[in-house]
């Protein structure tokens, strides 16, 4: 059997072979795929697929007879159409886990650095402005609020290390009631509630229609104008150019991004002119432990489903019956 992958920025494919052989199935990259024509080209005489970005439409399922299952390289499946794939009895997997430590991680990095003002202080004392005027009023973090939008796995971990740095921890998610507590102890209110009470907009949800530019111009004049906004999910959640607006306007303080509607995020990009706000290039999932995670998993999970196997993780499980 045949696994193919059909896009991938991570390098070689040595890992993703070593696991393939030790399955006994073969594994091929015959292109970077972009389009769907791309994509048709590459997996018409597939078994398997492995995605990163590349587009899995109906059409390209209907192009490829002997496709059982199409694994995404990390959490997000909003470039595969779950419901053509289920229809069709192929099985979709992801790796929801691999890096929530890193992404958590990273999330809180941004926010203390935007609210201990370090990236300006670190430019203007390479410039020869020894001071802090430039990032004045710095507040105590203590008793500050950090908001999570959604209550997933990386937001929950982002909420409890903002708690242990002294933050106040809120959650939204339209799966917890507002007024109930979490497991983890987080307090989950209303999404309006939520953009009120913080000093800092976590958001840990999906890009779906229903979250595509989610946070809106009119959500973020919802938001405390000394507020921040923190972004490690995916780029299409955030309307990109409401939020310019509302950081060079003052309707919220300052930003930090790590994924972007358009990436890599042009060199010119408007975002890059702006003082209060931190840029990094969709970095929060790296580490080593969990790079290797990353690459190796997506060929487990669809070599285990042509082994006959229920894999590891896997979004659409009632297909499993038509693939053994």
């Amino acid at each position: 059997m045949k696994i193919v992958i059909l896009d991938s920025n991570l390098g070689d494919i040595d890992l993703e072979r070593g696991v393939a052989e030790r399955y006994g199935f073969t594994i091929d990259r015959p292109m970077q795929c972009k389009t769907e024509e791309d994509v048709i080209a590459a997996a018409r005489d597939a078994d398997g697929i492995v995605v990163q970005y590349a587009p899995v439409t109906r059409k390209v399922l209907e192009a490829a007879p002997r496709l059982r299952v199409v694994s995404e390289y990390g959490v997000g499946v909003d470039s595969i159409d779950l419901a053509a794939c289920t229809e069709r009895g192929i099985a979709v997997c992801n790796v929801p886990d691999y890096s929530y430590q890193e992404v958590s991680d990273h999330a809180i990095a941004l926010t203390l650095a935007l609210h201990r003002g370090i990236v300006t202080l670190d430019r203007q004392i390479r410039s020869g402005v020894y001071g802090l005027a430039a990032v004045k009023p710095l507040n105590r973090i203590s008793g500050r609020v950090f908001g999570v939008v959604g209550l997933g796995r990386i937001a929950r971990a982002a909420a409890l290390k903002a708690r242990g740095v002294g933050y106040r921890v809120i959650g939204t998610d339209i799966a917890v009631e507002p007024g109930s507590v979490t497991d983890d102890g987080i307090p989950a209110v209303t999404f309006d509630e939520l953009l009120a009470q913080s000093d800092v907009v976590s958001v840990h949800v999906p890009l779906m229609p229903p979250t595509r530019h989610l946070i809106s111009a009119a959500v973020l004049a919802k938001m405390k104008p000394s507020a921040i906004l923190v972004n490690t999910a995916r780029g299409g959640v955030v309307d990109t150019e409401a939020l310019v607006e509302a950081l060079r306007h003052g309707t919220i303080r300052g930003a930090g991004l790590d994924v972007f509607e358009t990436e890599p995020l042009p060199a010119d990009h408007p975002l890059t002119t702006l003082d209060n706000v931190i840029l990094t290039p969709h970095a929060g999932y790296y580490s080593e432990e969990s790079l290797h995670e990353l690459k190796t998993r997506p060929v487990e999970n669809a070599a285990d489903v042509l082994a006959g196997k229920c894999p590891r993780n896997i979004l659409n499980p009632s297909v499993l019956k038509q693939n053994v």
